[in-house]
């Protein structure tokens, strides 16, 4: 990902909680010589060297993908920023924050691991809820997924928060994007201005 120095993120732990906080992803590899993208929730590893998730067996990505290397984008809030926010001279652009994960896929039928990531997974997402759903799952429906597990090989992250522009222009910004509601990006502009 082409990313100037100004918006770069590097630090690992603040990487490996942006795709905990931000789980739902872009997985992309290479299928018939073009790219193929399948958007679906991951899990990250406790020692945060893997990210897990399951496929639709039927899902023609799984032809190719085991050994290959894949792409993973995760992306945060984002919005248009208009340059009539700034006191100084500007152009139309967009703030966000997205990581993008590389790694090897390596692809998984085993019952009880398969078990373990959609029970992982419905009790991050159910977590909170009155009455939570408690997952059970026939061997029948266990048959029509496969478990993909992606060994991180590296981790690149860019947050766009106007860190580029003076204070006084962030400020304006922040204003601007929650009077038009645009709460979280604004906040992420606030946190990382503090840094």
């Amino acid at each position: 990902m082409y990313t100037p120095r100004h918006f770069s993120i590097s630090d690992q732990q603040e990487l490996l909680q942006f795709i905990q906080d931000n789980a739902f992803g872009q997985l992309i590899s290479s299928h018939n010589d073009r790219p193929e993208a399948t958007h679906l929730p991951f899990l990250l590893s406790q020692d945060g060297e893997r990210l897990l998730c399951h496929l639709a067996r039927q899902n023609p990505q799984l032809d190719s993908i085991d050994e290959q290397q894949v792409l993973i984008i995760f992306n945060g809030p984002h919005a248009y920023i208009s340059p009539r926010w700034y006191h100084s001279p500007g152009v139309p652009t967009w703030n966000y924050q997205s990581v993008h994960v590389y790694g090897i896929a390596r692809t998984f039928s085993d019952e009880d691991r398969l078990i373990s990531v959609v029970n992982q997974l419905s009790e991050k997402y159910e977590a909170g809820a009155e009455n939570p759903w408690q997952p059970e799952y026939s061997a029948k429906m266990l048959r029509a997924i496969v478990g993909v597990e992606v060994e991180i090989k590296e981790i690149q992250g860019q947050y766009k928060l106007s860190q580029n522009r003076p204070a006084k222009d962030r400020q304006r910004v922040m204003q601007a994007l929650q009077a038009e509601g645009e709460i979280a990006i604004a906040e992420a502009i606030e946190q990382w201005s503090k840094s």
